[in-house]
């Protein structure tokens, strides 16, 4: 039985999310938005707003009027709201594909890792909808994990995996993303006919405090790697577990520090004429 088979993807505890990248998307937002440099009292669409990282990272920094969460999980939008108490903010179900906004309402609007999850044929169309959405002058971005290298803590996960199972090589999602790289990532932007196309790298520290920091997120079952980690036996399990272990560099007081990397893009809406 092949890895795509024994192991099923999920999306839908936002507890475990937080744990296993959420965290880390944080440290990424703060860069982004720093990057876009909005005006403050803007008007934000977050797509695919998930947990709410990005969201509150805007609440936090960018001084914003207001800020849409649209996400298609239930379950992610109902941790946002619960978890985002402020007037400003507020969250709605929703697909990327098809955004249930008005056209140039807002002054900014942003996506985090999510793009290469929509499939690759309406990837385009979603990038449109964001570019739709954003006003004239104003700013469409996103950005998404380098999977293929830069994104360590998951790095390391499958070229361990892929020693023990040869079948894990087909989840890995270096492999299944190529859109997470510079070129890829521009296409639809420049697609939609924005302006000032942008990309760069945001790399930032994730440090974990031991091992068990660093392994228990992948019990969580959210995503592609944890999801592989718990289809396993519990011997397999452990073995995975062991050899991820042995590859790890551990600081002398038992901390793992290691780099995530996101490619960011950026483009600009046409101003009126």
């Amino acid at each position: 039985m092949s890895a795509q088979r024994r192991s099923t993807e999920a999306w839908d505890n936002a507890g475990a999310y937080e744990q296993y990248v959420g965290r880390w998307s944080r440290l990424v937002a703060r860069d982004f938005l720093g990057w876009l440099a909005v005006p403050a009292g803007g008007r934000w669409l977050d797509v695919g707003c998930g947990t709410g990282a990005l969201s509150r990272t805007i609440l936090d920094m960018a001084q914003p009027a207001t800020v849409l969460g649209v996400d298609p999980s239930e379950r992610y939008v109902a941790y946002a709201r619960e978890r985002i108490a402020d007037p400003r903010a507020r969250f709605e179900v929703g697909d990327a594909r098809a955004l249930p906004v008005a056209d140039a309402a807002f002054d900014a609007v942003v996506s985090g890792l999510v793009l290469n999850f929509v499939p690759a044929a309406d990837r385009a169309g979603a990038v449109a909808e964001m570019c739709r959405a954003a006003r004239p002058g104003g700013v469409a971005a996103a950005y998404v994990w380098d999977y293929a290298e830069g994104m360590r803590l998951m790095r390391q996960f499958w070229d361990a995996a892929v020693t023990l199972d040869a079948a894990a090589w087909d989840l890995d999602e270096g492999r299944r993303f190529p859109f997470c790289q510079p070129e890829p990532l521009a296409a639809p932007f420049h697609g939609a006919g924005l302006g000032d196309v942008v990309v760069r790298a945001i790399d930032v520290p994730t440090v974990f405090r031991d091992f068990d920091d660093y392994w228990t997120p992948f019990l969580g079952g959210q995503g592609a790697a944890p999801a592989y980690t718990m289809s396993l036996s519990e011997d397999r399990r452990a073995a995975l577990r062991e050899r991820i272990r042995s590859r790890l560099p551990f600081a002398p007081d038992g901390s793992i520090r290691l780099t995530a990397r996101a490619w960011a893009v950026r483009g600009s809406r046409a101003p009126a004429v």
